[in-house]
């Protein structure tokens, strides 16, 4: 079973965006493989564990994120629409509720533009987490960014 992206207003949307100094291919398949994945998602300072990983429509990624300070949080996700290598879409099945759409653009021979979006069903929602996740999404890109320093084509 497929779910479609939500349709939502700027107000239940965070956007975080960057330019990266990587192919496009490269950083889509930062994104997709696994072992690149777990060793730079989420804010510094965490670390991850994969479960499951099965990077298709209707797949599920399975993680455990273990913060800096000890706490442990579970995340179920199902991804939703994959275009490859231009788009993945996942929606959580864990708390806090949301889909992320994530689109990688070629802005120029070895230049990425990355749009990260969180869609959230409420405004209400989409702000109980505002105030936490911009400042996080950052730390995120900074983190691969590193990974991309690492990799190659």
């Amino acid at each position: 079973m497929t779910t479609a992206i939500i349709n939502t207003t700027p107000e239940s949307e965070i956007v975080s965006s960057r330019i990266f100094n990587s192919p496009r291919e490269l950083v889509y398949r930062a994104w997709t493989n696994p072992e690149h994945l777990k060793n730079w998602w989420g804010p510094a300072g965490f670390t991850n564990t994969f479960n499951e990983f099965d990077f298709r429509v209707g797949g599920k990624w399975s993680f455990v994120m273990h913060g800096p300070e000890n706490g442990h949080y579970v995340n179920e996700c199902e991804f939703i629409k994959i275009e490859k290598p231009s788009l993945i879409a996942w929606k959580r099945h864990s708390k806090p509720l949301f889909q992320v759409v994530a689109t990688f653009e070629e802005i120029a021979t070895g230049k990425t533009k990355l749009v990260f979006k969180m869609l959230f069903e409420t405004a209400a929602e989409c702000n109980k987490l505002k105030p936490f996740v911009v400042d996080k999404n950052e730390e995120n890109f900074d983190r691969l960014e590193y990974e991309l320093s690492k990799m190659t084509l």
